[in-house]
This record gives C-alpha cells, structure tokens and sequence, in this order.
C-alpha cells in the first residue's frame, strides 16, 4: 500500500534565476509503502532536512507533487494543513519538544485531547504504548525528571498515540548517547515490524540509519545513491559508512 508519493520535488529560496538564489532540492522523487523504514543522509546543506520538511507539509516545495495516503498537499492549505498533519503524521525531533509542564502521560494524550477522543481510549492508547516502550513506570513523572532517552520514548509514543500513516523524525538519535540511541532505533523497529508504520528518518548517524531497511543519499539537493539492507545490521553499517566515504564523509553534520 502506498503511503508517501513524492515527485520532482523542487526548492529555490529567492528569486528564481536571480544572482541570490539557492536550489535546495533539484527534483526529488521518492515513494515509500506502508510499513517502510527509511533514512536519509547526506553532507550539511544537502537538501536533506528541506525535503523532509517537505514531505511532511512543514514547508512548500517551489515545483512538485506530494501526496500521503492519496492526499495531495498542494491542495490543502491554512488549518486544513495543520488538521491533516495532527490526525495523518506523528513527527520525532531532536530535542524532543516535549511540554515540562505536563507529565510523560499528559504529553502523550495531548494529541488525542486535540482530537477530542474519550477518556477510555485514551486509557488504553497509553497503556499500550507504555508497554511497548517500557516507559509504564514514568508515566506520572515530568519529563525533566527523566533521562534523554526516556524524553524521546515519550516523544515517540506522543507521535504514535493518533495511529498515523507515517512518522516523520528529524535527528532522533541527535541528543542522545549510543545507549539511549540504540533503545530509540529499536522502538522504531517496533512500531515498523510489530504496527506496519511507515517510518521516514533525516540523519547524519550511521549507526542509527543502520537499523533501517533502506538508506538514500542525498547531495547537493539531488539523490546521489541508495542501498537496501540484504543482511545483518553490521553488514548494512559498514555498507552506509563505505558510501558517505564516496559522498565526501569528512563534511557530514554532527
């Protein structure tokens, strides 16, 4: 089932043609079907974050389609736009952009209060999800009051709580250690093998891309190349770190 369609996807900041322009993206495609898992890499200033942007209605592209779940964004605008992404998309960040003034259970109902769902599935909604991610034991805890990996559980399971079509995570692994790290790629795994959600990642760590099925490779706002995972995750890593080598790895952000 196909969930991200996304084609010729274009990005020129200013003035097309003028001196002061920029292409950020050169014409993008990319498709991803349900349960899917994904990482996009590529040196600083690559298009990357853009496109993700992009793909997730954060930003507009200049030219180009993208649809999800058959919805074209090009034709949804103001609060539709927010509408859609709140009930379609779950989105991860870096700094995990949860709410200190709300506990880790609060956090993760917020967007079903928005949505106005009764209180009995919310209920049940974090109780599953707690379980999944082993987080039941912080639930009334706030989140300074938690480690960074605890944070980001929390902030995945908010981006899962409205059972989306797609999560989008910018950076997830960004402000952690490798322990928390690797808890955080495995939650993803979850959520892909056990829920079939689709899962689209930016990332400049290699170990994290490495828990995905495909990596693509992006440099100067077109797709330089992409692998696919046919063996172990170590095979994969050293496959992901063979191919920034040839895309230039000395430039990649931290």
């Amino acid at each position: 089932m196909l969930i991200l369609d996304a084609s010729h996807i274009v990005k020129v900041y200013g003035e097309a043609g003028e001196a002061s322009s920029t292409a950020a993206l050169g014409g993008v495609s990319l498709s991803m079907n349900k349960g899917e898992f994904i990482a996009i890499m590529g040196p600083s200033g690559s298009g990357k974050t853009t496109f993700l942007n992009i793909l997730s209605g954060i930003d507009q592209p200049t030219s180009g389609d993208v649809a999800i779940s058959g919805q074209d964004l090009n034709k949804i605008t103001g609060d539709q736009i927010a509408l859609f992404r709140r009930k379609q998309l779950g989105f991860v960040f870096q700094d995990f952009n949860l709410l200190d003034s709300l506990t880790v259970k609060e956090n993760i109902i917020l967007p079903m209060i928005l949505e106005k769902k009764s209180a009995n599935e919310m209920e049940e909604r974090v109780r599953n999800l707690a379980k999944l991610f082993e987080i039941e034991s912080i639930l009334n805890k706030y989140p300074y009051e938690v480690s960074g990996g605890q944070q980001q559980r929390t902030a995945v399971s908010r981006a899962l709580v409205n059972k989306p079509n797609i999560i989008f995570a910018d950076e997830p692994t960004g402000n952690l250690d490798s322990k928390s790290s690797a808890v955080i790629m495995e939650c993803f795994e979850k959520i892909v093998y056990e829920l079939a959600t689709t899962v689209l990642i930016v990332t400049h760590d290699v170990f994290a891309a490495s828990y995905c099925q495909k990596v693509i490779f992006i440099k100067d706002g077109l797709i330089h190349s992409s692998i696919v995972k046919k063996s172990n995750r170590k095979e994969f890593f050293n496959q992901i770190m063979d191919n920034l080598a040839i895309l230039g790895g000395r430039t990649y952000d931290v």
